[in-house]
């Protein structure tokens, strides 16, 4: 089962066992703790924590204090279900391939073409396998060709995307393998625009 499966039953079930939250507060409170840190819903988890640990000294919860608890475990339940989760692994990857993608443009510009095509091209296989990652695929032992085919297969990418892509594991082996005569300044300049509207777009 995936790890977002998994966080969705588990949602379930405490939902379902919440009607007894306050006689086993203890229990049920400590399980959704747990699975709002996994889930990383952070804002939730600090405000269900603020009554968790208000209310620990005094081993007895009141009415107000456990409704206000069922209020931020539905809205976690809620905003995680309708896709609001802000996903810090995202955009860290967002910011860290945007760094070499920067990198890129400066060797480029700088007549280093030879840099900026391996820079854009690692940028670009790497977000590929990370965003075929976060929607359920592990790729990340395949070849670029294999990545692109198979984003293509599950309808992650199409249209024009899916066009330009299908020429990019010819450029990212030439950059490997040091093919450097088969690389124009063009190519590389498309690479690093592609890259850049997949990070916006993606990530």
């Amino acid at each position: 089962m995936r790890l977002d499966e998994r966080i969705r039953q588990r949602f379930s079930e405490l939902q379902t066992t919440s009607n007894r939250a306050g006689q086993e507060w203890h229990k049920w409170s400590t399980s959704v703790l747990n699975l709002l840190e996994n889930a990383g819903l952070q804002t939730h988890l600090q405000n269900f924590r603020r009554i968790y640990d208000f209310v620990f000294p005094q081993q007895v919860i009141t009415t107000s204090q456990l409704n206000a608890a069922l209020g931020v475990f539905h809205a976690a339940k809620e905003d995680y279900e309708g896709g609001h989760v802000f996903s810090l692994e995202k955009a860290v990857s967002g910011e860290v391939f945007g760094d070499f993608v920067l990198l890129a443009k400066q060797s480029l510009a700088e007549g280093h073409k030879d840099v900026a095509a391996v820079l854009a091209c690692a940028a670009l296989e790497d977000a590929l396998k990370r965003y075929a990652r976060a929607n359920d695929h592990d790729l990340d032992d395949k070849d670029m060709q294999t990545v692109v085919n198979a984003l293509k297969s599950k309808g992650l990418v199409s249209g024009a995307q899916s066009k330009f892509l299908e020429g990019m594991p010819k450029i990212r082996d030439w950059a490997m393998h040091a093919n450097w005569d088969k690389i124009t300044p063009e190519s590389v300049a498309g690479v690093i625009g592609f890259v850049e509207r997949f990070l916006l777009e993606r990530f």
